[in-house]
């Protein structure tokens, strides 16, 4: 069932799992343009940053090269055009803290490519956001994702404001609003359909609006 929740009930809810002494993993996940980053980023910034980091799941997209090496830069965003091998790695790291900090890449959506060791999580951290398309998606590596999540919200808004502030990131980042339709309904949309499933997999399912 959706839920519709504050910004400040969803705080409460992040700031639980962030216990001093353990570290805990919150995955939010939802299709394209759902309001990931942002609310990930609105948490983090209310928790502060000596109780939450967030951690992207984009910041292991394939490098443009290496795209057009395999011939997957027209299906960018597609789960075999990320390391998820990579991205499972990190969380277990994450997810066992020893003494030293981790780092973990970020995404540059001006230059459209990963930033390697970009983002400092410190042991002392007890919470990190991890967001992105695919953290309950079950096929392959990605499989591997949600086992090693303490607690995952999926994010489903309104399909028509989803796609409207889809086209408006694309063009905003550079793209010509005709390319941006069509990147969308031949990129994002489909990408968004397979998402949809994993849905089930959520401990809570919120309507963003």
């Amino acid at each position: 069932m959706t839920q519709v929740q504050t910004t400040e009930e969803l705080v409460a809810k992040a700031g639980a799992l962030a216990v001093p002494g353990g570290r805990r993993i919150l995955g939010i996940a939802g299709p394209p343009g759902a309001g990931k980053s942002t609310l990930a980023a609105r948490l983090a910034h209310a928790l502060g940053p000596e109780r939450a980091v967030v951690v992207p799941m984009d910041g292991f997209h394939l490098a443009r090269a290496e795209l057009a090496r395999l011939g997957l830069a027209g299906r960018k965003g597609a789960p075999d055009t990320f390391d998820a091998a990579g991205y499972v790695s990190l969380l277990r790291r994450l997810r066992a803290p020893g003494a030293a900090t981790v780092y973990a890449p970020a995404f540059d959506r001006s230059l459209e490519e990963p930033i390697a060791g970009s983002i400092p999580v410190a042991q002392a951290v007890p919470l990190v956001i991890t967001e992105g398309n695919y953290l309950l998606h079950d096929a392959g590596e990605w499989a591997e994702v949600r086992p090693l999540l303490d607690e995952a919200w999926y994010l489903a808004p309104d399909e028509a404001l989803r796609v409207g502030r889809l086209l408006d990131r694309h063009v905003r980042h550079g793209k010509d609003p005709a390319y941006a339709r069509e990147w969308v309904a031949r990129s994002d949309e489909p990408n968004a359909h397979l998402i949809a499933p994993g849905r089930h997999r959520a401990d809570l399912v919120l309507d963003t609006g």
